[in-house]
């Protein structure tokens, strides 16, 4: 197995592991996504993330299709801790005003 195959797999072991249905739900509120709304963006059925949501089973591409799909707008999940925002969140820096970035960078 190449070291980019190998990578990719541990990447998705990691997030199946840390993942959770208490997350997405978590994560949709801090968005102010619905069921629907997720499951169109991450391409999956609206079913599909109920079910998973209502601690049901579901298949490990959902399951990926939806954590990849919150992680991409920015979100971080850890077991054990709402989910939060990670570094890379997009418009962080258009929300911080000019005097403040500058007092910060002095």
């Amino acid at each position: 197995m190449s070291s980019l195959a190998m990578s990719s797999f541990v990447e998705q072991q990691i997030v199946l592991h840390q993942f959770t249905a208490k997350h997405s739900v978590q994560a949709r509120a801090m968005l102010g996504w619905s069921p629907e709304h997720l499951a169109r963006q991450a391409g999956v059925a609206v079913e599909a993330v109920q079910q998973f949501e209502s601690q049901g089973d579901v298949g490990d591409e959902t399951r990926l299709a939806l954590a990849f799909r919150l992680e991409a707008e920015g979100l971080v999940f850890f077991p054990g801790f709402a989910p939060g925002w990670g570094m890379s969140v997009r418009g962080t820096l258009s929300e911080v005003s000019t005097e403040t970035a500058y007092e910060t960078a002095e």
